[in-house]
């Protein structure tokens, strides 16, 4: 029982390019199977009587890339367990041909034989056409399912598997994330062959000039050399760190211990919130930037003095998101946010099991009010809380009551009298996290709504010439109103 298929490749397109032992292939076959018609050599081969029954209609039959392939590879392992199979492909049968490497793993599967034979890669015809030397370091990166992520701009880039206008278009649309619109694009038709045609073009112009189906077609994108065009790269931006506190960088930086900058990272993180909470974009962008950066400098301190690197907290973080995310990366299930919500904990619970008290892990720097919203979040979960909101108001009056009462006993500020108010703020926070209400949020927003109020009382002020002083408070309280009135 026949149990071999020949994969033949017919390199780039000159019939001269085809080695003796190919042509003897081809020549001792009547008829062959090939991935597609659109090759310059195919008329001349059937021209000497070698028929090929193609596949090219299967890629209007099939929505995606993937499910022709695999429908290829499906029917000739199929047809090899009854007889020997020629199977002929553009190029090199092991350079950018998806269909040869499904038939590698299935041919073991089902132990048919893939022989491999024949057929120039287009890569040597095209380094030479483009005047590039490989070992500056090269991509081969397929058009049909190219990602932005993969593409390294520092190097010299060739997209193959760009057959049509469609394909074309798709690629220019994950370039311009990376490079700029007007970035220099090389199509490189038939390399290597009498119609090797090098066409440079605008990267936003590319699916203009690519209408007609070729399969004998390749992109190649230069190394980026402009340093503002690798702004958008993470390697860039950790090397100006580098550098910044390297021997010839900046005096400051230098300096800066993981001690020294911890003020900045609240400082940023607080700058944040007021860029969210005012709903604006840009300002957002400028202050993660300015978050990452201090991400960057303690990363970079970790570097320069052997203890950890960027990499180690990319590792760390990337291994905690697999592993608190089973419904996502594993079997675990999750059908709303409260299943999600119990697995992380339970997770965190795992990953604690050796903390002594369920209080540790809340930061000694957090603010304050913050902090009371955890501990009392931490504590309810093992039991110590009320089930109803109710004796929560009743707590708050008793708290209030109680500072009364110190009040009354010291014209000055005594130790107990600020116990008693932190109680009071205490008891307010758990009613908070009763309603779910994050404190340090609703307090924000409070500050935001009082400034704008106060503000708008001061352009009032202004415009009649005068001074705070010149107003009661009954006046001032006035423009309060009607700055509540207009929604401020």
């Amino acid at each position: 029982m026949a149990k071999k298929i020949t994969v033949l490749g017919l390199g780039a397109g000159d019939y001269d390019q085809l080695t003796i032992g190919t042509l003897k292939i081809l020549q001792g076959t009547k008829e062959g199977y090939i991935r597609t018609k659109h090759h310059p050599l195919v008329s001349q081969l059937e021209a000497e009587g070698i028929t090929f029954q193609s596949f090219d209609d299967s890629y209007e039959a099939f929505k995606t890339f993937e499910e022709v392939y695999e429908h290829i590879s499906n029917v000739l392992i199929e047809k090899a367990a009854k007889e020997d199979v020629l199977y002929v492909v553009p190029g090199h049968p092991m350079v950018a041909e998806q269909t040869v490497q499904l038939l590698l793993q299935k041919g073991k599967e089902k132990e048919v034989e893939i022989e491999i034979s024949g057929g120039q890669s287009f890569l040597d015809p095209l380094f030479t056409a483009v005047e590039i030397d490989p070992i500056e370091g090269f991509q081969l990166l397929d058009g049909t399912s190219l990602k932005k992520d993969e593409i390294q701009v520092t190097q010299h880039v060739i997209i193959a598997q760009v057959y049509d206008g469609f394909v074309a278009s798709d690629v220019k649309l994950v370039l311009m994330e990376k490079l700029p619109n007007e970035y220099p694009v090389y199509i490189v038709r038939s390399a290597g062959s009498q119609n090797e045609n090098v066409q440079k073009v605008q990267l936003y112009e590319l699916d203009h000039h690519i209408r007609e189906v070729d399969n004998l077609l390749t992109l190649y994108i230069p190394p980026v050399k402009d340093e503002e065009v690798l702004y958008k790269q993470f390697p860039t931006l950790r090397s100006i760190i580098a550098t910044l506190r390297g021997p010839d960088g900046c005096p400051w930086d230098q300096k800066q211990t993981h001690e020294s900058l911890r003020s900045y990272v609240l400082e940023e993180a607080y700058e944040l919130i007021e860029a969210i909470d005012n709903g604006d974009d840009d300002h957002i962008v400028e202050e993660l930037g300015d978050i990452l950066l201090q991400v960057m400098l303690h990363a970079q301190i970790g570097e320069d003095e052997g203890m950890f690197t960027v990499d180690d907290v990319i590792e760390g973080i990337s291994a905690k998101m697999v592993r608190r995310h089973p419904h996502v990366f594993g079997k675990k299930e999750a059908n709303n946010v409260e299943d999600v919500l119990t697995n992380w904990e339970e997770i965190k619970k795992q990953e604690k099991q050796d903390r002594e008290s369920i209080l540790d892990g809340i930061p000694l720097s957090m603010p304050s009010l913050l902090k009371a919203y955890h501990i009392q979040k931490k504590v309810s979960k093992v039991g110590f809380d009320w089930d109803d909101v109710a004796p929560m108001y009743d707590k708050v009056q008793e708290e209030l009551e109680e500072f009364k009462q110190e009040v009354k006993k010291s014209t000055e500020v005594t130790e107990e009298m600020m116990e008693e108010f932190g109680d009071i703020l205490t008891a307010i926070v758990n009613v908070a996290r009763y309603y779910k209400i994050d404190p340090e949020v609703a307090l924000a927003k409070s500050n935001a709504k009082f400034i704008n109020r106060f503000n708008y009382i001061e352009e009032r002020v202004k415009e009649r010439g005068a001074d705070f002083r010149d107003f009661s408070l009954e006046q001032l309280d006035e423009f309060w109103n009607e700055a509540k009135k207009k929604g401020l």
